[in-house]
């Protein structure tokens, strides 16, 4: 149950204290408990009760708000994450919480549960798998809060969805194994078609292919389709950077580290994942996904520093580092979405720049955008689900950046500012639809432990998009 600053239990609460001779009383004194955010205080075997424990889970100062909710189901998780059956009192002092918080404290509490271990065994044998937990939530509004849950459930299940790709190792999961997954969500009413070589060859995505050719891996485009909105409505755009191991090409990386390479398709597994949630929720708008899928291994067939390659839009690119190679993955699939599909707007988003990370940490992604309107709507969607974002400038002087001696552009502009000319690069794809790329690089893999995300990867997009599209472009 939850308490406040004021330490005053709500009615089934005070009911509960009543009945053990006021055990939750004396347990809050004598642990000097004062009920800071999501700190716990745990009563075993409380007398006078069937109930084998209590938890106590602090709620700080004042109403929660939204991604506080999320937090405390988080907490309440982490404290009884080993136990078969927890119910969950859902009030605040003398107030029932509601029903979206209460639907909001499950969200946190299965985004909690997630554990990623389905490779680890235990004298030789896959490890056996803990039952779920069986959570009942206990509110006035029962009703609201199954329909509240009905939603953020399949938001809950994208965002693991997209986790579960990011914690893949290479070797199990490639460009066919990736495509695979998202061909899946045609059991939830999505539309995927998968592009092969043959196809990306004759659309003259070379700056794609560019990257996937040192790899004996073949690449695939997904592009995953949901028609939930009117026959003839433009649809919204997400892209995703799927690079299923990044070596660094020719231009290699260092040895130390680069198993974190893995993840360097956490954009793509944010698409993948939102598109889950939309599918399954039956958003009420057209919505495409498109994830370009490619593995970058250096070998004497791979992309050299100095080659010139043409994008699919016609533009040429000097190759001076094949190290940055999501961008070019990116170029290709900007350029058809917005030719293809002409969309209200496009999103991509990519593990891009570790030059990100050094600007914003693990705790915001960087934003980058031609629209001042779509930015001020994901920042916001950002401070409602807590996967927030911060924007980062665009310009000419540093469009000047990447200009090239030998061709239209080159793929880096150096080591200053490098988030910013990365985007400045897929900018020169976008044409004049309205456009964001986030750099996910800090946040979407070996991101910091929270009160809802214990592991390597977090699923950062997933909840942020679906709160863009639902507050703002469902019909």
């Amino acid at each position: 149950m939850f308490v406040g600053k004021s330490l005053v239990l709500g009615p089934i609460g005070a009911q509960l204290d009543e009945a053990s001779a006021g055990a939750i009383g004396r347990a809050m004194k004598a642990a000097s408990f004062k009920a800071d955010f999501a700190k716990s205080l745990e009563i075993l075997a409380p007398a006078g009760l069937s109930m084998d424990r209590i938890v106590l889970i602090g709620a700080g100062d004042g109403l929660p708000g939204v991604t506080d909710f999320l937090k405390l189901g988080g907490a309440a998780m982490g404290a009884l994450k080993d136990v078969e059956e927890i119910s969950v009192i859902a009030e605040l002092d003398a107030a029932d919480i509601g029903a979206g918080a209460s639907s909001l404290i499950a969200m946190g509490m299965k985004l909690r549960a997630y554990d990623f271990d389905r490779y680890k065994t235990e004298k030789g044998q896959p490890k056996e798998q803990k039952a779920a937990s069986n959570v009942a939530i206990l509110c006035a509004d029962a009703d609201g809060a199954e329909a509240a849950w009905q939603e953020d459930c399949v938001v809950a299940d994208g965002a693991l969805l997209a986790r579960d790709l990011v914690n893949e190792p290479a070797n199990v999961l490639g460009p066919k194994e990736f495509a695979a997954k998202a061909k899946a969500l045609e059991a939830l009413g999505a539309k995927v078609d998968i592009l092969k070589q043959d196809e990306l060859e004759e659309l003259g995505m070379n700056a794609l292919l560019g990257v996937a050719q040192g790899s004996v891996r073949k690449p695939r485009v997904a592009v995953m389709k949901w028609k939930g909105g009117d026959k003839d409505a433009a649809p919204v755009v997400f892209i995703g950077k799927g690079v299923v191991f990044d070596s660094g090409g020719i231009s290699i990386k260092p040895a130390a580290g680069m198993e974190d390479m893995k993840g360097d398709m956490g954009g793509a597994a944010a698409v993948t994942g939102l598109m889950h949630a939309l599918c399954a929720r039956k958003a009420k708008l057209n919505a495409i996904g498109i994830i370009g899928l490619v593995e970058n291994m250096p070998d004497g067939n791979s992309m050299r520093p100095g080659d010139i390659i043409t994008s699919m839009s016609g533009q040429t690119i000097e190759v001076v580092n094949t190290d940055a190679e999501g961008r070019l993955v990116l170029a290709d699939l900007l350029h058809y979405a917005k030719e293809k599909f002409e969309p209200r707007f496009m999103i991509n988003l990519a593990t891009l720049t570790g030059a990100v990370v050094v600007a914003l940490g693990a705790h915001n992604a960087g934003i980058f955008s031609n629209s001042d309107g779509l930015c001020e709507q994901l920042s916001a969607s950002g401070e409602l689900t807590g996967e927030t974002v911060w924007r980062l400038p665009l310009g000419k002087d540093y469009d000047k950046m990447i200009d090239s001696k030998f061709a239209d552009m080159k793929n880096s502009g150096g080591r200053w500012a490098g988030s910013i000319t990365a985007a400045q690069f897929l900018k020169r794809f976008v044409g004049d639809v309205d456009w964001v790329h986030i750099d996910v690089a800090g946040t979407a893999m070996d991101s910091p432990k929270t009160e809802i995300s214990q592991g390597w990867a977090s699923g950062f997009g997933v909840r942020l998009l679906d709160r863009l599209v639902k507050d703002h472009y469902e019909n």
